[in-house]
């Protein structure tokens, strides 16, 4: 009677190596930590995001002079344009903050790193303003005062025309400065010489508006 043959492994079926052995609990050990960073991550900016809507978180991390900025939000009474705004559930947050989703990561991707540096205690005072408020940062909710030409409203209306053809000519908050305390609150919070003065920059420039 012949003896029955044994099925040898193919050839061709790699064996794992040790070496391979040794690398899998260290691989997944390391997809781990990756994934627990990716969910601190998000869970920190999560976090960062929900406070960034406090005023008072902003203020937290500032000394002079947005410290002043802050007090005036919370007097009842509002004495400049920024208070104004608080007094209708607008932020600090939301002006400072550019166009859509990627302007306002921007803005908090900014916050972290200043809270960073403050927590770290390598923070610089008085920090210097690095992202100014431009035109399209006010015109995310007053986009309508450029679309009239009436006489009330012909300044916003010709307002990108002179910045066209003046690279000196004013911005919105030129005239609607947030935290002055010079203007009037009948007029928007403007200062009225320094406003006419600026009307008067712009007439010379587009020759009376025409």
């Amino acid at each position: 009677m012949s003896k029955p043959k044994t099925s040898r492994p193919s050839a061709s079926a790699p064996k794992p190596s040790v070496r391979s052995k040794k690398l899998l609990p260290i691989l997944a050990a390391l997809a781990g930590v990756a994934l627990v960073g990716v969910l601190l991550t998000a869970g920190g900016f999560a976090f960062a995001a929900t406070q960034e809507q406090q005023d008072a978180f902003c203020g937290s991390c500032h000394t002079q002079p947005e410290s002043t900025y802050l007090a005036r939000s919370t007097a009842g009474q509002a004495s400049d344009l920024a208070s104004a705004h608080t007094a209708k559930d607008v932020g600090c947050i939301d002006c400072h903050s550019g166009v859509g989703i990627n302007g306002r990561v921007s803005a908090e991707l900014l916050g972290a790193h200043n809270a960073l540096a403050w927590y770290s205690h390598t923070a610089v005072q008085l920090g210097k303003l690095t992202r100014p408020i431009s035109d399209a940062n006010c015109l995310k909710c007053h986009q309508q005062v450029t679309q009239t030409q009436d006489f009330n409203q012909h300044f916003h209306f010709f307002l990108a025309r002179w910045q066209a053809a003046d690279p000196n000519a004013a911005t919105c908050v030129t005239c609607h400065a947030g935290h002055a305390t010079d203007g009037r609150a009948d007029i928007a919070w403007l200062n009225e010489p320094h406003t006419v003065a600026e009307c008067t920059a712009c007439h010379n420039t587009l020759g009376g508006g025409d």
